[in-house]
């Protein structure tokens, strides 16, 4: 086995994962998985640029990362960056200090490749299982981006679109709880992106629709009932149409405080919530999807797999 390192760096969290990876089997075992808000993405679409701050975050949560994986031993380590760090004019400022920190140069992946990843991650241990028809429909919403990758056994068709729950909130999102025209400038932009997203990929094709990343994981932990964030319960829950629906009208009603209260609401996701959760929504109306099988594994798992 080889014991790998795998660092996720999107537009509203940076994500860890360091594990055992065993071709010959298909398992990777987790030895350590973790993720912290940064909010690297703060202002870009407005501004161009990385924030101070936002690098300042980030880069604290580099070293503890760095700490992590000289504890464990990982042999090899990739830094995988996506959306906001592709919009920004400063990105050089990112990279150097990504390699000052780590001793790997921050790799600025397209929307293309990390949709690839994210369907590998996610997909690899569903092959065959659970009764799950093919083809999957795997959709990662991010902060800054959503991937769209189609397929059966490997990516067969994959578009990014510019719809985050971070990018949506900061564009359109004053009110508390969100007023209804701004509800609606959200899901214009959703729809305006699923059409896009429809010029390449075939989602209307998919049998099983895979939701993955914080805002279809908390949707999830809500929909179960959760007192407290649990992985193992969330991983391949399903969530129904009837249930996405409910809690996001219950999301969009409520003030950034209520949102809060909610005990499985990781502080970071309070105020994006709600546009990642009217993403998903969106997504299961142009499909017609009953249900979303979510997926605790994705894009870290896939770079993982790229190391092995």
């Amino acid at each position: 086995m080889t014991r790998v390192a795998a660092i996720d760096c999107g537009t509203n969290s940076i994500r860890l994962l360091v594990a055992d990876a065993d071709p010959a089997t298909g398992e990777l075992v987790d030895l350590d998985r973790r993720m912290t808000i940064v909010r690297l993405g703060q202002g870009v679409d407005k501004t161009g640029r990385l924030a101070p701050e936002a690098l300042d975050r980030t880069f604290a949560a580099c070293h503890e990362y760095a700490e992590v994986i000289k504890r464990h031993g990982a042999e090899r380590l990739r830094f995988v960056a996506t959306s906001a760090s592709r919009d920004a004019e400063n990105r050089d400022d990112f990279v150097r200090g990504v390699l000052d920190i780590l001793g790997v140069e921050p790799e600025v992946i397209s929307g293309d490749q990390e949709a690839e990843f994210s369907f590998t991650g996610a997909t690899k241990e569903l092959t065959g299982t659970d009764h799950l028809a093919k083809p999957y429909l795997v959709v990662d919403i991010g902060g800054g981006s959503t991937e769209f990758v189609v397929g059966e056994d490997h990516a067969r068709a994959a578009r990014s679109v510019d719809i985050g729950c971070v990018r949506l909130t900061e564009r359109h999102i004053r009110s508390d709880p969100p007023a209804p025209a701004e509800l609606d400038a959200v899901r214009a932009d959703i729809e305006a992106a699923l059409d896009l997203a429809e010029q390449t990929v075939p989602i209307r094709e998919a049998r099983t629709l895979v939701g993955l990343a914080g805002s279809v994981t908390t949707v999830a932990a809500i929909a179960l009932g959760l007192d407290a964030y649990d992985s193992a319960a969330i991983h391949h829950s399903r969530v129904s149409y009837e249930q996405v629906a409910e809690i996001v009208g219950r999301l969009a009603g409520s003030t950034h405080d209520e949102r809060a209260a909610i005990p499985v609401m990781h502080p970071g996701r309070v105020d994006v919530i709600v546009s990642g959760a009217l993403v998903l929504l969106a997504i299961m109306d142009r499909t017609g999807a009953r249900e979303v099988v979510v997926s605790e594994h994705d894009i870290l798992d896939g770079i993982g797999w790229s190391l092995a």
